[in-house]
């Protein structure tokens, strides 16, 4: 791990190089292709079940990989679902899920239209506006009392495609419906975000299928245990987990180097 670093709101922070517009598109649309393959091209099918923005690891060149795969199921393509108890992250986890057990590979495109409205927005997914408020409802008021443009990270500084960045939202609140059926899969995310990435991006053609090379690990371990790195402090699983956002955000790393 000595050349990767976790992707989330603290590499907003000031003293840090902020990302541009398209380098967060990349990162989504790398995060998003590695999901991709996990639910598409691997036999079985994984369900990660942690997707959260530590659990993004970006290189030096930003390429963004999925890691730590310590609460992952296999999912066989033959049944609509699998019952398990439920596991995830506060701020990040699937409403339906909690609610039902019924675990589905929707329940990590819940978690990825968290992931992108932090890209967009520079907000954790649960933060004081001054009471404890989960950003999809935040994203949600500030849109119905002004427009889109007001939830976009002011470090952008107005420095992003317009029409792109309503694709981006609706994108993460298409993610974020509260049933899974009305999700889109991880294939139509990727769709979407190639569509707002200039044609002309050097990256964009080094990215265009489910690629093994946006997951960290390239043989995904047969029992799913790999890199479990702090879970026990923000990832919970089986009946200890409480539903409801109780305040703050775990600590997260910078990114280095930037």
């Amino acid at each position: 791990m000595d050349f990767y670093n976790a992707i989330n709101v603290a590499h907003f922070d000031a003293g840090y190089d902020s990302l541009n517009w398209e380098e967060r598109l990349h990162i989504a649309l790398d995060a998003a292709q590695g999901l991709e393959y996990l639910h598409e091209s691997c036999t079985p099918s994984i369900v990660h079940r942690d997707v959260k923005t530590p659990n993004i690891l970006l290189d030096k060149n930003l390429v963004a990989k999925i890691s730590d795969f310590g609460l992952s199921r296999a999912f066989n393509a033959a049944h609509t679902h699998i019952s398990t108890v439920a596991a995830g992250t506060l701020g990040y986890l699937d409403p339906e899920y909690h609610a039902t057990f019924q675990l589905t590979v929707k329940t990590d495109v819940y978690s990825f239209g968290i992931v992108l409205l932090e890209i967009v927005t520079g907000q954790p997914p649960v933060f004081m506006d001054p009471q404890t408020v989960h950003l999809p409802n935040w994203v949600r008021q500030k849109i119905a009392n002004g427009s889109v443009h007001d939830v976009v990270d002011k470090k952008l500084l107005d420095q992003y495609d317009a029409t792109h960045l309503q694709t981006v939202i609706d994108l993460a609140m298409n993610c974020l419906e509260n049933a899974s059926i009305d999700r889109p899969s991880m294939t139509e995310v990727v769709s979407v975000l190639k569509v707002c990435l200039p044609i002309s991006s050097e990256r964009q053609s080094a990215t265009s299928t489910p690629r093994k090379k946006n997951v960290m690990d390239a043989e995904i371990p047969r029992q799913f245990q790999l890199m479990i790195s702090g879970a026990s402090t923000t990832s919970y699983e089986g009946s200890s987990f409480q539903s409801g956002y109780t305040g703050g955000v775990s600590e997260i790393s910078h990114i280095s180097g930037r």
